[in-house]
């Protein structure tokens, strides 16, 4: 049965303005501005710009309406776009009248054309040359095969209906392996390396290196030297001599030709910078790519045009409300922006506040402990803005660019009740392991010890996570012949 009454509640809802806000503070500078071209071009309320340019601009367009009918005179040249290159200049002359070669755009050649090459100028089959081809093309960024010759077979013969046999397959792969760079088309590591050591001239330290390779691999990747001694009979002094060949080998032939978009994606902006004036911190807050931003006069009159309109029907009443709803936009998004500025700049200086010591010279071991919750407290935010602050930004010091995450560690006590912060245990660990004897590196269990000694009492696993978090393997692979 349907009812109706009438029912009081509390709840809490976001405006579409903290929504804003919320959203931005997640982000880091480089994104942000990629956001803000993206609402520009989706509001048309939101311009670039501030109150200071656009007087500056009325004046300017004043002047242009002024001069423009002294200005009439344009030549053809003036609209003509620099980009629009004439095909006639896509060509140069190769020796007949009618004949014409097109200029290439492309300054390099990828991994693939340069093995492509090579192939045509060998004089080979003409079935294991289009194998060789299909070949090339199943080779990845490394310059390694993924793919066995059976699976090979398989998909070539479902391609193009031809039956073709796995010796033949099989011969391509090996007709492509002899190509430059060496090591190039292999199935695995092992066999890259021992291709590219049968490329040198053969020494008995490249003698011994392929024979490591090629007898013991597992126990040569898990550095077991003694194991390689009593399973080949070679010294300890032919081992080192061997392995100083093999890493000098390219892992990865084919990285040479590593696309550029990939090297370039790496490339890190900070977020905040960090200026030290004899003792005295500034933060700045890294707005270059950042613009400006200012609702659109023009878009804002037109409003005011519908409002004061006396005829007002259902179209005009639907284009005022279009305008009204854009222009709230429009200024919720400058709002946000301001806010993610002011938030930002209010948590980094607590930060810094906080790990003021750290950031006059630099030293790891002055890291404060630090939560998330200490931060809010002193700005009065929720713990989850602080969160979204530092996840994903950085900033830049005299010491080098730290992510914000950086600055935030677990609390730990040494024996003399004193709280120290978990990042100045990793940097002791780290200065061991830097200073151990390569020839004997130092365990868990060791480094356990060593730090308990300098009044640090942590368990073993404590200590094995924080040697991960740094970087680096356990004691048999840190192990080096000297």
């Amino acid at each position: 049965m349907l009812q109706q009454k009438l029912q009081q509640k509390l709840q809490q809802k976001l405006s579409p303005l903290q929504i804003q806000v919320i959203k931005m503070l997640e982000i880091p500078n480089l994104e942000l501005e990629e956001r803000i071209k993206q609402e520009i071009e989706a509001n048309p309320a939101l311009e670039e710009g501030d109150d200071e340019t656009r007087e500056s601009e009325d004046k300017i367009k004043e002047e242009e309406d002024y001069n423009t009918d002294e200005n009439e005179d344009y030549s053809l040249d003036d609209y003509r776009d620099e980009d629009d290159i004439p095909d006639y200049k896509l060509y140069q002359p190769t020796g007949g009248e009618d004949k014409r070669e097109e200029i290439s755009m492309e300054s390099s050649t990828t991994l693939h054309d340069y093995l492509e090459d090579q192939l045509h100028l060998r004089h080979t089959e003409k079935e294991i040359e289009q194998l060789a081809e299909y070949v090339i093309g199943n080779i990845d960024q490394d310059g390694y095969l993924r793919r066995s010759v059976e699976s090979m077979v398989d998909d070539y013969s479902f391609q193009s209906g031809l039956i073709i046999s796995d010796e033949n397959m099989a011969k391509a792969v090996e007709l492509v392996q002899t190509f430059e760079p060496a090591g190039i088309a292999c199935f695995t590591l092992q066999d890259c390396l021992v291709k590219q050591l049968e490329r040198k001239k053969q020494t008995p330290a490249i003698a011994n290196a392929i024979t490591l390779l090629k007898k013991d691999f597992q126990d040569f990747s898990q550095k077991r030297y003694k194991q390689i001694e009593a399973k080949i009979g070679m010294s300890q002094k032919e081992i080192k001599e061997a392995i100083d060949e093999i890493i000098k080998l390219n892992p990865k032939p084919g990285s040479a030709w590593e696309p550029e978009i990939v090297t370039n994606s790496v490339q890190l902006i900070p977020d905040f910078i960090l200026e030290n004036e004899d003792g005295k911190l500034n933060l700045i807050l890294n707005n270059e790519n950042i613009p400006p931003l200012r609702v659109n006069r023009e878009f804002a009159e037109l409003l005011d045009d519908y409002t004061n309109d006396k005829e007002k029907n259902r179209s005009k009443k639907d284009a005022a409300l279009f305008v009204k709803q854009k222009l709230d936009a429009a200024k919720w998004f400058i709002d946000a922006v301001k806010q993610r500025q002011e938030t930002l700049m209010r948590t980094l200086n607590a930060i810094i506040e906080k790990q003021h010591d750290f950031f006059i010279d630099g030293d790891e071991t002055k890291l404060k402990p630090l939560i998330l919750k200490d931060i809010a407290e002193m700005t009065g935010y929720d713990v989850s803005t602080i969160s979204r602050v530092s996840n994903s930004k950085y900033i830049q010091t005299q010491f080098g660019v730290f992510p914000i995450k950086y600055f935030f560690s677990e609390s730990m006590q040494t024996s003399d009740g004193e709280e120290v912060s978990s990042n100045e245990i990793k940097a002791i660990v780290e200065e061991l392991i830097k200073n151990e004897d390569k020839s004997s590196p130092l365990t868990d269990d060791r480094l356990t010890e060593l730090l308990k000694d300098k009044g640090y009492n942590i368990a073993r696993r404590t200590v094995a996570k924080y040697r991960e978090q740094i970087g680096f393997p356990v004691a048999r692979l840190r192990k080096e012949i000297l």
